[in-house]
């Protein structure tokens, strides 16, 4: 006995299936994403860069480690601290969450937060040299 195809079984598929009608579908794996960027990565390296420049700059600031912590342990007299010097164990410790939220700036943008966290690398770094912040960079403000 023959058997005979169905209307249907006799149409050719559509071209969007594949050998097992599977062709159509998504991959597995989506294509790689790009990175996200965090408030913390971004201060990160902001003073990253800051703290580069201030070591290139200055010999005394080439042993000196830049660390970033999120907040300090306990205020003192004068509020919250920004950043720590430890001039016996060679660092300063800039905290992140008093300098973004505690700083008054007149324009709410990234150049300006920029701004901000790179004027607190450069004070600390003054005040671990017991110098003026004017006189860290005073090649790059002379016109």
């Amino acid at each position: 006995m023959m058997r005979r195809k169905s209307p249907a079984a006799a149409r050719p598929r559509p071209a969007r299936h594949g050998r097992h009608g599977r062709q159509g579908r998504s991959p597995v794996v989506r294509p790689p994403l790009p990175p996200l960027e965090t408030r913390f990565d971004r201060f990160d390296l902001t003073v990253g860069t800051a703290a580069e420049f201030l070591r290139s700059a200055w010999e005394e600031l080439r042993d000196v480690g830049f660390e970033v912590a999120d907040m300090p342990a306990e205020s003192d007299t004068e509020g919250i601290p920004r950043w720590l010097i430890d001039r016996k164990g060679h660092r300063v410790v800039l905290y992140r969450i008093p300098i973004e939220r505690l700083s008054r700036l007149h324009r709410v943008d990234d150049l300006h937060r920029r701004v901000e966290i790179e004027s607190c690398v450069f004070r600390a770094a003054a005040e671990y040299l017991g110098r003026d912040p004017w006189d860290l960079g005073p090649e790059r403000f002379r016109f």
